[in-house]
């Protein structure tokens, strides 16, 4: 059983498990988050991140396995968890009934906020979120980037000591991303424990001090994000292409190449501690690609390893 002393994780689960009937969304899972720590569920749609979101923002109880947030137990503590949470879901569920400023407000007074400390905390967050200017504009004229930045805002609104974020920036363009990466880079600095799920391998690499790739309901690796990449990738890959020619055709012509070779529909990954050695010896063996990309391995690269799918399947 869990033990409660002053150093223990944020979030610890052990064996934590989720059922829908006969479907296994979570199937016993090992987890412990640290204070101050930005950690990351990483994987495809369908993996199970984001039930294991709901089960720890109390939102979902688990089908068994054990689960603590802050020491407490969700089925008997929830209401005091939640307290002490700030939760940006996967879908906006702002009020378009309200202007930006009452979004917050209002949503200050559920946590017993003064409505002097509301507005104070309202001035607060619209500056984090750069949205000051648009404090009295209704939510629906709001680009899809402004909309994630009031959500998540308002996910700060009772000042919280951990925050999850289930896919913070998913459908936002690469502008609106990196502005949102900014700001949640600033809550890190600030020593705001944060909790994502992402099939971003990029957004987990920039974001997360540690993550866990997770599929079919399982974590398959654990770790940063480049001991993840040292230990299940190599230091480049290479990326060729050959037109019309089928790349499972091609893969037995670039044997001992590196060290492996995965077709992808459209092109052949080769993996190899020297990404231009690689090419010349793909020119030596009478090879012509139609194009060649040499580029540093990323999380994809673990992740294509592991499950043989992208993260975005």
């Amino acid at each position: 059983m869990f033990q409660l002393v002053s150093d223990q994780p944020l979030i610890l689960a052990r064996g934590l498990a989720k059922r829908f009937g006969d479907f296994t969304a979570v199937d016993g899972i090992d987890v412990s988050v640290a204070p101050g720590e930005a950690f990351g569920f990483l994987g495809p749609n369908g993996a199970g991140k984001s039930s294991t979101m709901r089960m720890i923002s109390c939102v979902s109880l688990p089908t068994s396995g054990e689960l603590r947030i802050f020491g407490m137990d969700p089925a008997v503590d929830g209401s005091a968890i939640r307290a002490r949470l700030g939760v940006c879901p996967q879908l906006d569920n702002l009020d378009p009934d309200l202007s930006v400023r009452e979004n917050l407000t209002t949503y200050a007074r559920y946590f017993g906020l003064s409505r002097a400390e509301a507005r104070r905390r309202a001035d607060e967050l619209l500056e984090f979120a750069r949205l000051t200017e648009k404090a009295g504009s209704r939510v629906e004229p709001l680009s899809g980037g402004m909309k994630r930045r009031l959500t998540i805002a308002r996910a700060m609104v009772n000042d919280p000591e951990l925050v999850l974020l289930d896919e913070p920036t998913t459908g936002l363009d690469p502008q609106a991303r990196h502005l949102l990466w900014e700001r949640l880079f600033r809550l890190k600095q600030q020593g705001t424990t944060l909790v994502l799920t992402t099939h971003y391998m990029d957004e987990a690499e920039q974001l997360c001090d540690r993550l866990v790739v997770m599929d079919g309901g399982r974590i398959v690796a654990e770790g940063s994000p480049r001991a993840l990449i040292e230990t299940y990738s190599t230091a480049e890959v290479v990326e060729l292409r050959f037109g019309q020619i089928r790349p499972a055709d091609i893969v037995g012509k670039l044997e001992g190449i590196g060290e492996r070779a995965d077709p992808l529909p459209d092109r052949v990954l080769l993996y190899t501690a020297d990404g231009d050695a690689a090419v010349a010896e793909v020119t030596r063996r009478g090879l012509q690609p139609s194009s060649v990309l040499v580029r540093r391995s990323t999380l994809e690269d673990v992740f294509l390893h592991l499950t043989g799918r992208t993260l975005v399947d």
